[in-house]
Order: structure tokens, then sequence, then C-alpha cells
């Protein structure tokens, strides 16, 4: 019937589905165990039981108390977790497979077509071609390694004692805790009172504090070391006010200037030919020191920062000779005391012995000694090249018309071995000091050059194996130049060479010398990879990061850990800084590490 209306229809009660005709419409309750056929108009309450059709259409939401399995789903905003049984698809053809755990992603998604480990997008500064490695910059951009060469040079000479003891005996140390330079002298102007002045370099020049007295009494045979571990400064020297017994005193240094403690006079003789090494291994200080016209001997001693003092064990002998012109330098990789000296008693010849420092008792025992040079020697000096872990001597070689030579030692359990020795001046060669420039991995010998009117010159050489070569010399004084102090300033990344200017009556004078070499933007802290990609200049592109693996190399040894250079190529051995890139799974990949 049409337009018929029923309150209440309970198909169930007669046993049979009742049928209507077109228009019915039912309001109110309807019960039934099945419905067949279309529904058209609003449903309004619960449905009990199983809905089960074709297709369905729903403008608004639709909220599901349980678990919705669907296959196919267009588009979903869950308020919870998906799990998906056989992966998710992003898109035609993109697909995550596999998927467990929680995936979390902010952004736009634009272009995103896959999840890699060990890549990241970054801005670029300047073209980065793919297999480049690359810093990251204070703005956030990446670019590439960078290397540019710098052409050595020295800055204008400054006077910082205007007497002529600094001629006589002088030395100096690097304070690495407040990045000053140390000199410490006998003040000819001043009684020859032993006096310290600390230097501050400050682009090619220096500038100096106060001059501090430390010794009231003439001083000689300066020797001075630098205890990094309790900051503090170390001074050997012979006391004249003490019958020329050997002395100690410890220095603090604050801004520019420089305190003591109290002197120790700690052998009761004639001592000579200081020098002060500081064993960072074992935490000690190592005195070296000649026993009047006797024997060659070293002592172990513990500094106290609280009041600047310093307690000694016994001394010992490294050779019962007669030794003048003791240097001496710490092996860090070695952890040995090596000091070179010439042995007077034996011809004069070069020789050099390895010291081994027992803590528990401050003492020190003594390998057999080396002889480096068969003939006599003068005005050696000694530096250690951490980056080679070698011993470079250089002195002037009597048995060779005096020439300016340099020898590499490699230290081996409580021994020394030796290289050829390598001429850095075929001239007689006086005044020698040595340093290591630790930012190019250059050796720095100073020297007054006899083969041009004895001036101040500078040369800078390079360890290979178990020999050295040498760039060319720069004159950097014009005039007699004595003694010849030189020392590595690391902050400033220059040399301090300290001399006596005959040119200018002896007077103490100090010059910086910027090492030849190269310049990099590389620091241990700003690499982050290299390029997975050509990038362009302000352009976004991916980079291997730490765990990645880049396929842009050639050339590459398997199983090798490569490091950046300065120049950003990548090798087997570290430059300076050192900085890891990586190690080589094979030819062309190198892992991010």
């Amino acid at each position: 019937m049409s337009g018929l209306r029923v309150n209440t229809l309970r198909g169930a009660s007669t046993g049979t589905s009742p049928t209507f005709p077109d228009g019915v419409i039912v309001s109110g309750v309807t019960t039934s165990t099945s419905f067949s056929g279309n529904l058209t108009g609003n449903v309004t309450g619960n449905v009990t039981g199983n809905i089960t059709g074709t297709t369905g259409t729903f403008t608004g939401n639709v909220s599901v108390g349980g678990t919705l399995t669907y296959e196919d789903v267009t588009n979903v905003d869950s308020v919870g977790v998906i799990t998906a049984r056989s992966g998710i698809r992003i898109g035609a053809g993109q697909s995550v497979s596999a998927v467990s755990g929680i995936v979390t992603y902010y952004g736009d998604g634009s272009q995103l077509t896959g999840v890699e480990s060990g890549v990241s997008n970054f801005v670029a500064s300047g073209n980065i071609a793919n297999g480049q490695t690359v810093v990251i910059k204070t703005d956030g951009t990446v670019g590439i390694v960078t290397g540019v060469s710098v052409t050595q040079s020295v800055g204008s000479p400054v006077v910082f004692e205007s007497a002529s003891g600094p001629a006589d005996y002088m030395a100096s140390i690097y304070d690495s805790t407040t990045n000053k330079v140390v000199l410490a002298y006998m003040d000819a102007g001043n009684s020859n009172y032993g006096t310290a002045i600390i230097g501050t370099v400050n682009g090619t020049s220096i500038s100096f504090g106060s001059p501090v007295v430390f010794e009231s009494a003439t001083t000689t045979y300066i020797g001075m070391g630098y205890d990094s571990g309790n900051q503090r400064v170390v001074i050997g020297y012979q006391d004249g006010g003490q019958s020329d017994h050997g002395t100690v005193i410890v220095g603090t240094v604050s801004g520019t200037s420089i305190s003591f403690g109290t002197a120790n006079k700690f052998y009761g003789a004639t001592s000579k030919w200081f020098d002060v090494v500081y064993d960072s291994g074992n935490q000690r200080v190592v005195v070296c020191f000649t026993e009047g016209n006797s024997n060659g001997r070293a002592v172990v001693g513990t500094v106290d920062p609280s009041d600047n003092s310093i307690t000694f064990g016994s001394t010992q002998a490294f050779d019962g000779n007669q030794c003048d012109e003791i240097s001496a330098v710490y092996d860090v990789a070695h952890a040995k005391t090596v000091i070179v000296y010439k042995d007077t008693g034996d011809s004069s010849v070069g020789k050099a012995v390895v010291g081994t420092v027992d803590p528990s008792n401050n003492s020190i025992t003594f390998g057999s000694d080396v002889t480096f040079q068969n003939s006599a020697i003068f005005y050696n000096d000694v530096t250690y090249d951490s980056a080679n872990e070698k011993i470079v001597i250089a002195y002037r070689d009597n048995n060779n018309s005096s020439h300016g030579t340099a020898i590499v030692g490699t230290v081996s359990g409580t021994s020394i071995s030796f290289g050829t020795k390598v001429v850095f001046e075929a001239a007689e060669t006086n005044f020698i000091g040595a340093t290591y420039d630790s930012v190019n991995g250059k050796v720095i010998i100073s020297y007054s050059d006899n083969g041009n009117s004895n001036y101040g010159t500078v040369i800078s050489g390079t360890v290979s194996g178990t020999s050295i070569s040498f760039d060319s010399p720069l004159v950097y004084e014009s005039s007699y130049s004595k003694v010849n102090r030189i020392v590595y300033d690391t902050n400033s990344e220059k040399a301090v060479i300290a001399y006596g200017d005959n040119g200018n009556s002896d007077y103490g004078t100090a010059i910086v010398y910027s090492p030849g070499g190269s310049s990099t933007n590389l620091t241990t802290e700003n690499y982050i990879g290299i390029a997975a990609e050509s990038i362009s200049n302000g352009a976004t592109g991916k980079v291997n990061i730490l765990g990645g693996v880049n396929s842009g190399q050639t050339g590459l040894t398997t199983a090798k850990t490569y490091y950046v250079q300065k120049t950003g190529s990548l090798a087997t051995s570290a430059d300076s800084p050192s900085v890891v890139a990586g190690t080589s799974i094979s030819s062309t990949k190198i892992l991010i590490r």
C-alpha cells in the first residue's frame, strides 16, 4: 500500500517475512534478524549484529571502538597506533615494507622517496662535488674542506731586555694553560740575577709584561720545563749565591706576570747545563744536569701546586763522563725521557740515552747510551715530533765543516736508534735551537748562519720514516744572533725565537715566526662527512654522515682507516689536525665514522 505508515513491525511474531510494496514508510523501532535490499534514509540508533555489503559511503565521521580491518583505505586519520601487516605503501610505487615499531615523521613530506640511515640534507655554501669531504659552518651550511698555502714569514723584532745577559744564558717554554711564552735568563743589566718574563703573541708580534727576578744572585746554565699537570713552570739553574749548586724553582703564570715559590737547592755540588722536561705519563718533572766537571745526572721531582714547592728523589747518573750541552725531551708515545748531550769525556761525540721514570719513589733508570755522531758536536738541541713519534736532534757537525745537521731517532724499549744524518745548513752553524710545529707537522730549527754573517736564520723540516727533509731557510735577523731559543705557541700557531741581537748591543730580543705550509678550515669538531651527491651553491643536497656509506671514492685500500687531510683529500696517515674520515669497505666506498 502506498503511503502506509506502520508504527511497529514484528515479522518474527507471525513466523514469516513481511513484504511491503514500494513507498512503505516505517517509523519507530524495527527489529529483524536480517535485512535484504537497499535501505534509503537515515538510520538512528545502534545496530547490533554484522553488516555485510559491497559498498558504503559515509559523508561524516565514522568512529570504530574496536579494530577496523580493511584491505584498501584511501585516507587514514588515526588517533592511535596503526598496525600494517604487509607494509605501508605511500604513493605510486613508493613502499616501506616490513614495518614494525613506531614511525615518527614531521614535515610536509615533499619529495620523500625513502628513509636512508647515515644521510642528511644540508644547504651548500659553494659548489660541492660528489665524494668531497665537508665541514659544517657556523651558519648551518656546509662547505668543502679547503687548504691554503702559506708562505713563511717573520714579524718585527721586539726587545724584552735592554741588557746583554740573555745572549749568554737563556731558556724558553710555552705555557699551554695560559697560552703564554715564558723566557728565563741571566740579566746582566741587574747583577746577573735570574729573571723571567711573560710574552703574549698577537698576530705576527709579541708583547711582554714586566720582568720578575726569581734568583737574586748570579744565575747561569738555565734550563726550563712546563708541568702541564700542575700548570707550573719549573726552572733549573746554577745558583751563584749557593756555591754554584743545583737549584730549582717553581712558578705560576698569571696574566702577563709570574710568581714563584721558594727555591730548592736540590744538589749540593757545582751543577750546570740544566734542562727540564715533564713526564706527562707519570706526572713527574725530570731535571737533567752535569755534576761539575764530572758525570751527567738526572733527578725526578714532584711539584706541589699549593705552595709552588718541589720534592725530589735520588739523583741518578746517565753517563760517567763529563757531559756538556745537555738537552732533553719527553717521548709521549713511548713514555720515555730522552737526554741528548756532548760527551766531553769521550772526544765530545754526540750521544743520547733513554730514561724510565718510576713514580713510586721518584727514581729514574737508564738504558745504555747510544752514539748518534761519532765525532765532536756543538750547540745541540732536541725536539719531539708527535705526529711521527720521533726524536729529532739538531747540532753542529764538527767533522763536516761545522755544518748544521739533523738526525731522526726512534725509541724502542730503553734504547734509541738513528737514521742517516741530514745537513740543513751547508756552512758553519752556531747557537742552534729546535721546536716542533704540531699544526703543520714541521720541525723548526733556528740558528746563526756563519756562512751569511752569522745572521739569525730559521728553517723547517718534515720527518718521513727515519729521515728528514728541509724547506728553504729564512733570515729572521740581519745581524749576528746569539743563543737562539725557539718555542712553538700552539694557540697562535706561531713560533717565538728569542736571541741576543749583536746588532743591538746583544739586547734580549724576540721575534714571531709564521711557518710555511698550509692553513685549513678543518678542525677536530667541524667535520661531518662526505657529499653523497653533487650539490650546487645554495642548493640542498645529501651528505653521508656518521654511520653512512659514501660511494664516491676511487683508489681506496679496503679495510683501512682514512684521515681527512688539510686539503680535503683522504689518506691513511693523519694530518694536523688529526680527523678520522672513516673506514674503507671497498676501493670506492668508505664507512663514515
